[in-house]
């Protein structure tokens, strides 16, 4: 697992896109992946299928540094699939950038997958004691193998018999020389849509990505269900027994871009109501409200007209700074909160300041923030986090630190205050969130996954128990 430790932000599994039935399949997925891109940075890939061959580039880096040009002509074909990845499992290289491909006896299969499958270690443990050879360190790998071995006549049996074996959160868009296949976990842990443009479908993670395809909505993926999109048209399966359906609280926390559009909801919208109901919740005395760029700031605009004070921008983002792992020193990475972001002192100095921030999570960056807007001459400093505190690490392809660093888990709330080195501190409450979105949250069961902030798992953790057990030994995720 990868962790960004100068960075203090919960990070995305993935990012994928399906395009089938149109000329220019590769060039809408490429659109559609560069509006994805803030869910994985890391690398990125696209396949398509022109008969009688599939066609794949996967490379490192960003989409829009590497799927430039005539892409048509590279990567040919009417139907494609691509994915953008931030590494949950598996190691930045390129033998595990997605979409990966395999050929079975049916015929050729390319898939890609946005999320963690919580039994993929105990499920290949059995594989690979049947002889499965594997090529990657993904958990995506075990589909595949689990397709190869099952005894369905067809790839569409196949694929249902394969993913009824699977438990986690997980999206994926598979294609086939005739198919392109989408599918969403049983709980709706992880998000996936459907549109169109003129006769193509299109699948993806966020409205977001119809929005620069000029495709139209037409609507989510059910949880738990199997869309097969062929030249006759879309048919929907679902083979998993009926359970609870609870979509990730992230999504409207901090992964979506505001511009999407989540269950019916304005991701932007929520997020101002969050604003509102953490000034409500914890209100504060102060002259200004700064939001931590980018994420903070709908829940600073939300708090500040709520509590009447002025919005102002009193800290600025670059936007051209590369990410902060790549520095080859300590002092190097130290240096990276400065680089990212600039105090407007004529906001801040003499100041009384709020910070509005999406979320902490080990705190360290937001220590260091306050440490600056200090030094600029605020005269005092007080945080808001427009997430509940985070207490419980995540096992459906968010990577956010193991609970042991979890500033939340390990510190109570003046423990933190003195941590961060703020006058005051508050966190927007789990019934807040649920308000700030619209419902009231239902103790008994509730209506999303909040597992983070109550430690409520919607779904069985069959690879960590395991391990936690010492029944069966973690797999290397290094080679």
């Amino acid at each position: 697992m990868i962790f960004d430790h100068d960075d203090d932000k919960p990070r995305e599994e993935c990012g994928i896109v399906g395009v089938f039935g149109h000329p220019e399949a590769s060039l809408l997925v490429a659109l559609g992946m560069h509006a994805l891109q803030h869910r994985g940075q890391e690398a990125c890939g696209i396949t398509t299928y022109d008969s009688p061959k599939f066609h794949t580039e996967r490379h490192m880096g960003l989409v829009g540094e590497n799927f430039t040009g005539d892409l048509t002509a590279r990567l040919p074909g009417r139907a494609g699939i691509g994915h953008n990845r931030y590494s949950t499992q598996g190691r930045p290289v390129l033998r595990n950038i997605q979409p990966i491909y395999a050929d079975l006896e049916s015929g050729g299969f390319s898939i890609a997958h946005n999320g963690n499958l919580t039994n993929a270690r105990a499920l290949r443990k059995k594989l690979v004691r049947r002889g499965a050879i594997f090529q990657s360190t993904m958990d995506t790998e075990v589909i595949l193998h689990l397709l190869a071995r099952s005894d369905q006549e067809t790839l569409s049996d196949r694929f249902l018999d394969a993913i009824r074996q699977i438990e986690g959160g997980f999206a994926f868009v598979g294609l086939t020389n005739k198919k392109l296949i989408g599918a969403r976990d049983p709980s709706g842990l992880r998000p996936l849509i459907l549109g169109k443009i003129g006769e193509a479908h299109v699948l993806a993670s966020e409205t977001c990505a119809l929005d620069l395809m000029g495709a139209e909505f037409v609507r989510e993926i059910n949880p738990g269900e199997v869309i097969i999109i062929t030249a006759e048209g879309v048919r929907s399966y679902n083979p998993f027994p009926s359970q609870p359906v609870r979509p990730c609280l992230f999504e409207y926390v901090y992964f979506a871009r505001p511009d999407s559009i989540v269950q019916g909801r304005s991701v932007y919208d929520v997020r101002r109501r969050m604003g509102h109901q953490l000034a409500q919740e914890h209100p504060a005395d102060v002259d200004v409200i700064v939001p931590v760029p980018d994420s903070g700031v709908p829940a600073a605009i939300g708090f500040s007209e709520q509590a009447g004070v002025p919005f102002q921008l009193g800290i600025i983002r670059s936007h051209y700074v590369g990410r902060t792992f790549i520095q080859p020193t300590q002092s190097g990475r130290q240096k990276a909160v400065s680089r990212k972001h600039s105090p407007n002192r004529a906001v801040l100095e003499g100041k009384r300041v709020l910070l509005v921030d999406d979320s902490i999570v080990r705190g360290n960056t937001s220590r260091k923030i306050v440490q600056m807007v200090r030094e600029a001459g605020a005269s005092e400093i007080h945080f808001r986090s427009a997430s509940p505190p985070i207490t419980h690490q995540d096992f459906y392809g968010i990577d956010m630190a193991d609970r042991t660093e979890l500033l939340a888990a390990n510190h109570d709330l003046d423990e933190m205050r003195e941590y961060l080195n703020v006058e005051s501190l508050g966190f927007i409450s789990v019934k807040g969130l649920y308000r700030a979105i619209g419902i009231e949250r239902d103790e008994e069961s509730p209506q999303f996954a909040d597992h983070c902030f109550t430690g409520d798992y919607p779904t069985r953790l069959i690879d960590h128990d395991l391990n936690q057990s010492g029944k069966e030994r973690q797999l290397s995720l290094l080679d």
